[in-house]
């Protein structure tokens, strides 16, 4: 599977991840927890600092948005 290259010019927002988590779990039929997983694999390659801080953090708390609200 190959990695989805994002301009690192700027931070992205917990609503993309909000967007970007949904849309995976609509295309792939898939539960919240795998998609979170598939979102980690593709844009973080699997390492929390790839994007840095600040989107790592946005991602985490779309996570946990979309999990209270699930």
């Amino acid at each position: 599977m190959r990695a989805m290259i994002i301009n690192n010019g700027g931070n992205l927002s917990k609503e993309y991840f909000i967007a970007y988590l949904s849309l995976i779990i609509n295309s792939k039929q898939c539960t919240l927890e795998e998609a979170k997983q598939l979102t980690f694999e593709r844009l973080f390659n699997m390492d929390e600092k790839a994007l840095g801080k600040v989107t790592y953090s946005h991602f985490n708390s779309a996570f946990e948005e979309l999990k209270k609200n699930g």
